[in-house]
């Protein structure tokens, strides 16, 4: 059985001051604790701004020699700037930055997570193909937010494409909507496995007005984690490392539910 590393989908979450943090921690120290308690964690504020390359030589220093970094892609990359191409420089941009992580080998994927208004569609599958080409040898992995992807129909179809061109379909745990949302499937398409949690919580899920914590306001009870545990572990026969990531980013919901999981699946945490 490959390598499972278990961590969290940000790691400076408003929540976690005075939980897991020390209250009077200073923001540039968080990285350093945090990896001092897990091996994996997800850059997720790369999707907001144009991440900084001396900010990932600063979080490459800071952790250990066998941490890993997913990093979330650039929303203009995405796709969530409704009919808006990105403009012709920001993939060399995107990947200018992230040299520190790759030279540092702490860089795990790159995580595309395209919005729900990004059917299935051969234009869609143009575009994905088109990432993949602008980075090259980064590893790309791929989350739909749009249930056409896996439907009966399609779901061949797309777990195939991914496999064709070296992407990671990345498995998700969501609140369930008839026709929209993405099934709970666990599929290898690469040589890494990614499986994201983003809590169960119907009535934030599409509620405006809101923060990102509010959205994803849910904390897993561990019957509900356990359903997925022979999932990972099937997906761990077949890829060659296995990234469980939490983002139920309320109060320290995250922490709480990444040590669960981990006990679940009988794996260290710590480096």
């Amino acid at each position: 059985m490959s390598e499972i590393l278990v961590g969290t989908c940000s790691w400076s979450s408003a929540g976690l001051r005075g939980t897991f943090y020390p209250p009077d921690i200073e923001s540039r120290e968080m990285i350093r604790f945090y990896a001092k308690h897990f091996r994996l964690v997800e850059v997720d504020s790369t999707y907001y701004h144009m991440p900084s390359y001396a900010s990932f030589r600063a979080w490459a220093e800071r952790t250990p020699e066998d941490f890993v970094f997913d990093v979330k892609a650039y929303k203009e990359l995405t796709k969530h700037e409704k009919d808006k191409e990105p403009a012709a420089d920001t993939f060399a941009r995107f990947a200018a930055a992230l040299e520190p992580m790759r030279e540092a080998r702490k860089l795990g994927a790159v995580l595309f997570q395209f919005p729900p208004w990004f059917r299935c569609s051969e234009e869609n599958y143009e575009y994905i193909q088109e990432c993949r080409e602008q980075l090259g040898d980064i590893r790309l992995a791929i989350e739909f937010r749009h249930g056409s992807w896996l439907a009966p129909g399609t779901k061949g179809k797309t777990l195939s494409f991914l496999r064709e061109q070296g992407l990671a379909y990345v498995c998700v745990d969501e609140p369930k909507f008839p026709g929209s949302s993405v099934p709970p499937i666990a599929a290898v398409t690469s040589d890494i496995a990614l499986v994201r949690f983003h809590g169960r919580n119907r009535d934030t899920w599409f509620k405006r007005g809101i923060t990102v914590e509010e959205r994803f306001n849910y904390l897993y009870r561990q019957e509900e984690l356990a359903e997925w545990v022979p999932k990972i572990k099937e997906l761990a026969e077949q890829a060659q490392q296995v990234h469980v990531l939490m983002n139920n980013c309320y109060h320290d919901y995250s922490v709480r539910n990444a040590r669960d999981m981990a006990a679940l699946l009988a794996v260290t945490t710590a480096p």
